[in-house]
């Protein structure tokens, strides 16, 4: 069984995000993205000061079963990227929620994140499409 913290925010398409004292949202792939895709062996991240829309694509996480997109979940501004997941994407395996993050952002709207799910409709969204 996959975890899912309470305190973080999910989106329909496996990323998790966790609002910041300072404003800023980190943001990663969950636990279940990371038991699909299997080993990481590649990650692409985007670049700090990239400004994106809500649904763009914005990084990729290679195993050696499949190359997955991950999405932007709210509009912002790349603030900063995880340089440790870059050279060891093996880590996203090991600490999805931790030291496994991929970026940070600065949204452009805080009331995006209210769209969101919280962690038990991400749950029975995730166990349903089993």
């Amino acid at each position: 069984m996959s975890q899912i913290p309470n305190e973080l925010k999910y989106t329909e398409s496996h990323e998790w995000l966790l609002l910041q004292d300072d404003g800023s949202v980190t943001v990663g792939i969950t636990d279940t993205a990371q038991q699909l895709l299997g080993d990481l062996v590649f990650v692409e991240l985007p670049e700090v000061g990239d400004v994106l829309a809500a649904g763009a694509e914005c990084a990729v996480v290679e195993s050696v079963k499949a190359a997955s997109d991950v999405y932007c979940p709210i509009a912002g501004e790349i603030s900063a990227v995880n340089e440790t997941v870059a050279d060891g994407p093996e880590v996203v395996n090991e600490d999805p929620y931790g030291e496994g993050w991929l970026f940070r952002l600065k949204p452009a709207d805080g009331s995006d994140l209210s769209k969101l799910l919280d962690a038990d409709a991400y749950a029975s969204m995730a166990e349903d499409s089993h």
